[in-house]
């Protein structure tokens, strides 16, 4: 079971990577095309970086399920954690409908927006963090 436990700390954090740098890449992407530069490349960064997070996603899933079933754990703090992996998933989510609208070029938001929406990631991964480590509930 460890050797699991490992493979899913290793997807959650190349996921978790994905999801603090790609808000990073809608930053330049807003602040590039508010002075007409080209933008182009970081579409397909984009694009590319979000197919891996997906699937480093898909694997930190596959493989935190495997560990609940395998510890047979349902204290209540694993149901917050899971609350808020329900809420870093959204935020995938979220980073997938911004992605839709840089391809289709279509409004996007400002880039002090975007460096807001970088930020809630990380208070959603801290609760994580401290109750899988600490347990405190």
């Amino acid at each position: 079971m460890l050797w699991i436990k490992a493979l899913h700390l290793i997807a959650v954090i190349a996921w978790l990577a994905g999801l603090f740098y790609l808000p990073r890449i809608f930053v330049h992407y807003a602040e590039g095309r508010a002075q007409g530069e080209d933008v182009r490349r970081l579409i397909v960064m984009a694009r590319r970086l979000f197919g891996f997070m997906t699937m480093m996603a898909l694997l930190a899933v596959g493989f935190g399920l495997w560990l609940w079933f395998g510890y047979h754990d349902s204290g209540r703090w694993l149901m917050w954690k899971l609350c808020f992996v329900a809420g870093l998933i959204g935020y995938h989510i979220g980073c997938r409908v911004l992605l839709a609208r840089m391809r289709a070029q279509r409004e996007f938001p400002s880039s002090r927006a975007l460096r807001w929406f970088n930020e809630a990631a990380l208070l959603l991964v801290v609760p994580i963090i401290l109750l899988a480590v600490v347990k405190p509930v």
